[in-house]
C-alpha cells in the first residue's frame, strides 16, 4: 500500500487538514513530506523504484522530506514574537 502514489498524497491532504484544525506547524512538515513522496513515486522519477522496493525505503524518504520541509518552514516563518516566554520568578515566592 505504501508503494501507491495516491495513498501518500491522500495522507498528505489529511495531514494538511489536521494542520488547519490544530495549527502551530505540527503536521505541516509531515503533509509536505507525504505529498512530495507521493509525487516522486507517481511520476516514476529515476530512483523511485528504490522507494517502491520496500515500505521501509518509502518511510525513510518520507521522514527525510518531512524533516527538511519542517526545517524550511521554520526558517521561513520563524518563531513568533512572544511564542517563547521566559519566567523570571516563581509564583510561589513572595
Amino acid at each position: 500500500m505504501l508503494e501507491t502514489w495516491w495513498v501518500w498524497v491522500a495522507a498528505g491532504l489529511v495531514l494538511a487538514i489536521l494542520e488547519v484544525l490544530v495549527s502551530g506547524f505540527l503536521f505541516a512538515g509531515f503533509a509536505v513530506g507525504a505529498v512530495i513522496t507521493g509525487v516522486l513515486i507517481g511520476l516514476g522519477i529515476p530512483g523511485s523504484g528504490w522507494m517502491m522496493a520496500s515500505p521501509f525505503n518509502a518511510l525513510v524518504v518520507f521522514a527525510v522530506l518531512s524533516a527538511v520541509a519542517w526545517l524550511a518552514m521554520r526558517m521561513l516563518v520563524g518563531v513568533r514574537h512572544g511564542q517563547l516566554k521566559k519566567i523570571d520568578r516563581d509564583i510561589n515566592e513572595n
